[in-house]
C-alpha cells in the first residue's frame, strides 16, 4: 500500500469518527437544538464553532469532515461545554478521544493544520480552489508590500494574426496595469515584453507602436484614451528580445494610482508554418512581475492560424530558470499544480468583456482598426486568475500547423 493511499484511509476513518461522536453528542444535548445559533445557547460555545462543527459532521464525505471541522482545541471546547450541560461522560469521552486521534494525525502526518489543509485539498477539489485563493491572497499581501508596489487588475492580451506576406505572424501586446501604485518610497515598478525562442530560429524582434513606428522611446505605445489623466511616463530599454518598462513615477500611496495601458506590435515576429517532425508547440505567455489582484490572460487568434482544440495552460515557477519554453520536457519539473483553467471565448472582438474593464471590448475594436484587421475573425481564449502568484509564468500552448501541400 503506497504511502499515500494509508494516509488516505487513515484520514477517512478519522472523519467518519469524528462526524459520528460529534452528531451523538450534539444529539443528547438537553432541549435537542436544532442548528448553530441554538446550539450555541444551549452548551455556551461560539455559533461560529457550532456552525462549523453541525456542517462538518453533517457531510457525507469523510474527507471533507476533517477538512471542515474545526481544530482540536475548539472541538475540546465544544466536548467540555456539552459535558458542563448535562451530556454524558461517556459521549464527551468518546468525542475527545477522536479529537485526541485528530490531533495526533495532524502532528505525525503534516506538522500543522495548515499544512493538513494542504493534504486534504489534493482530494477535495471544491475544498483545494478556496485553499489555494487563500494562499494566493496571502502571498498577494506578503509580496506587494515587499515590493511596495500593487496592481488591482492586470490584463494581458496577444494576438496572433497572419502577416502581410503570408509567411509569418504578426504579434501584438496590450498590456494593461489597472490601479496601478507604489506603496512606499524608492519602489521601482518595471515589466517586459519578451520571446522565447531557440538558437535564433526566429527573426530579431522589431517592436513597434499601433502606427508602425519602431520602440526607442515609449511614445506611441501608451494608449492614452484608455490610461489615466495625466498618463503615466514610462522609459523603456532594449536588451535583445525583451523590451524593459520602468514606470518613471516618484509619488506613492494613493496619490500614484494610475490606468496604464499600452500596445506593442511585432510584425512578422513568428513564422505562420511549423513542420509537425519538429513536434514544437506555439506558445504565449504572460508573467506576473507586479504582485496583482487579478490577471486576465487573453489569446486573440486569427481564425486561419489555428484550428485545433483548444490550447493547454501550463503555469511556471521562474525562481530556478527563469522564463520557460513549453517545448522544453526539462522545464515539466517546474510546473506549478493549480486549478487554473482556460475558458473559451468564441469568435469576434465584441464579445470579448472583462467585468472589471467597461472599455475592453473598446480598446480590442481600436486596436484592429488600427491595423486593419477584422477583429470578427478573431478567436479567444482566456485565464483568469485572482491572485497570480508573483514570478509566475502563465503560457497558453497551441497546436502548430504545417505549410499547406
Amino acid at each position: 500500500m503506497s504511502v499515500e493511499t494509508r494516509l488516505e484511509r487513515r484520514i477517512a476513518r478519522l472523519g467518519e469518527s469524528l462526524a459520528l461522536r460529534v452528531s451523538r453528542l450534539v444529539a443528547a444535548v438537553p432541549g435537542s437544538p436544532q442548528g448553530p445559533v441554538s446550539l450555541a445557547r444551549a452548551i455556551g460555545v461560539d455559533k461560529v464553532l457550532a456552525s462549523r462543527v453541525l456542517r462538518a459532521a453533517a457531510n457525507r464525505d469523510p474527507v471533507a469532515v476533517l477538512q471542515m471541522m474545526p481544530g482540536p482545541e475548539p472541538l475540546r471546547r465544544l466536548a467540555s461545554a456539552a459535558g458542563k450541560k448535562g451530556v454524558s461522560s461517556e459521549l464527551v469521552s468518546d468525542l475527545q478521544d477522536a479529537v485526541n486521534q485528530f490531533d495526533e494525525l495532524i502532528r505525525d502526518e503534516a506538522g500543522d493544520r495548515s499544512a493538513l489543509d494542504a493534504i486534504l485539498s489534493a482530494w477535495l477539489p471544491d475544498a483545494r480552489a478556496e485553499f489555494e485563493l487563500r494562499r494566493k491572497q496571502a502571498a498577494f499581501r506578503a509580496m506587494s508590500q515587499l515590493k511596495g508596489q500593487a496592481a488591482d487588475t492586470f490584463v494581458s492580451t496577444v494576438f496572433l494574426h497572419p502577416s502581410s506576406d503570408g509567411e509569418h505572424l504578426d504579434v501584438v501586446w496590450i498590456i494593461g496595469l489597472l490601479g496601478l501604485q507604489k506603496l512606499r518610497p524608492g519602489s521601482v515598478v518595471k515589466f517586459a515584453t519578451r520571446r522565447v525562442s531557440r538558437d535564433g530560429e526566429d527573426a530579431p524582434r522589431r517592436p513597434s507602436t499601433l502606427d508602425g513606428v519602431s520602440v526607442d522611446g515609449f511614445d506611441g505605445l501608451r494608449l492614452d484614451q484608455f490610461c489615466s489623466d495625466p498618463p503615466a511616463e514610462l522609459h523603456v530599454s532594449r536588451a535583445g528580445d525583451v523590451v524593459h518598462y520602468t514606470w518613471a513615477e516618484e509619488a506613492f500611496g494613493p496619490r500614484s494610482a494610475t490606468d496604464l495601458v499600452f500596445a506593442e506590435v511585432n510584425f512578422a515576429e513568428l513564422p505562420r508554418y511549423v513542420p509537425a517532425e519538429r513536434k514544437r508547440k506555439r506558445h504565449v505567455f504572460a508573467e506576473i512581475a507586479t504582485p496583482s489582484k487579478l490577471l486576465v490572460f487573453d489569446a486573440l487568434v486569427h481564425e486561419d492560424v489555428f484550428a485545433g482544440p483548444d490550447p493547454s495552460l501550463h503555469i511556471y515557477d521562474t525562481a530556478f530558470e527563469g522564463v520557460a519554453d513549453v517545448n522544453d520536457p526539462g522545464r515539466d519539473i517546474d510546473r506549478l499544480d493549480l486549478v487554473e483553467s482556460v475558458q473559451s471565448l468564441g469568435k469576434g472582438v465584441s464579445k470579448f468583456r472583462i467585468g472589471e474593464v467597461p472599455w475592453y471590448s473598446e480598446l480590442l475594436r481600436h486596436v484592429c482598426a488600427k491595423l486593419n484587421w477584422d477583429g470578427e475573425r478573431m478567436r479567444a481564449w482566456r485565464t483568469r486568475i485572482d491572485y497570480p502568484i508573483y514570478g509566475s509564468q502563465v503560457a497558453l500552448a497551441f497546436d502548430t500547423i504545417e505549410r499547406p501541400k
